[in-house]
């Protein structure tokens, strides 16, 4: 019955995404006679889609994830976590501080206030750079939203001081000019007794029928496990989605998100989005504490 079903398959146009789902766009594992419709949109748009239950499984932020787990559960494969590096404050601006030249030798308390008196483009409310941001800041700071890809445009044309940037601008903000105020994952990881900080996740949809939801995940787990068995290849089907990255940093970039927290969030991936989410809640930046469950 289940044969020729064709599934909806929500998932960003990054080289980490493509990476990951390289094996089941080209057929290079059993795809147990399902076909899968990829639908490539930026993650706040996916974010969109999965709080109307459009797609069948997608691609969402952990942060979006608190607001459609009623709809949604999440699997066990697909997650980026930023062990360590994360979502980052860039600025333009010389000013020092906390006194410091460079922003690492200032405190969090001093990055934290120098923050606070600037206005920060971010990529989105529904984005988990964007909850990280409120942990770090409060919920009250001074923001605009700008497409992820257009923020090192908008601190240069001047609608920010800083930028909240995400995707493989944490590879390239030095070369566009910018510096580092603070990496979020660092902070995370150096501040959460070394958990990882869970930036998104790939969900399915709850009215599925169950036998349904574990084929997705058992496909899904295949294909990253592909990707990383045959690297290269699979970096290459990656370029198309690379955005001027060479291939040796989009190498270190998907490097960066696919890995084997991808492969399965494991007791220490699962801790970290149990954490995020409470804190989240416990701060007022959650409405509720979501059913945080897998298949």
């Amino acid at each position: 019955m289940k044969f020729g079903r064709t599934l909806t398959l929500g998932h960003s146009p990054d080289p980490d995404d493509a990476f990951m789902f390289y094996a089941m766009a080209e057929a290079k594992i059993d795809l147990r006679g399902y076909r899968f419709e990829h639908i490539l949109q930026d993650i706040q748009t996916l974010n969109e889609r999965a709080s109307r239950a459009e797609l069948d499984t997608t691609a969402v932020s952990m942060h979006a994830f608190a607001y459609v787990a009623d709809k949604y559960a999440l699997l066990p494969s697909g997650a980026s976590m930023g062990d360590g590096y994360g979502p980052m404050f860039v600025t333009l601006d010389d000013a020092k501080v906390g006194g410091a030249s460079c922003s690492p030798c200032a405190s969090d308390t001093a990055r934290r206030e120098w923050l606070l008196s600037r206005k920060i483009a971010i990529p989105g409310k529904m984005t988990s750079a964007f909850l990280a941001a409120q942990l770090f800041l409060g919920k009250e700071f001074s923001y605009v939203i700008v497409p992820f890809d257009e923020i090192f445009d908008a601190v240069k044309a001047g609608r920010a001081d800083v930028g909240l940037i995400i995707h493989e601008g944490q590879l390239t903000y030095a070369h566009e000019g910018f510096r580092l105020i603070h990496d979020l994952g660092e902070w995370w990881k150096r501040t959460r007794d070394g958990l990882p900080l869970p930036l998104g996740g790939n969900v399915v949809r709850r009215d599925l029928p169950l036998e349904v939801q574990r084929d997705i995940r058992d496909i899904m787990h295949e294909s990253i496990a592909y990707g990383l068995a045959h690297r290269r290849p699979a970096v290459e089907h990656s370029m198309g989605h690379a955005r001027g990255l060479d291939i040796p940093l989009a190498d270190e970039f998907i490097g960066m998100y696919v890995n084997d927290l991808t492969l399965d969030y494991g007791e220490r991936g699962r801790a970290a989005v149990h954490r995020f989410l409470t804190e989240g809640y416990e701060n007022g930046l959650l409405p509720s504490l979501p059913d945080i469950e897998f298949v």
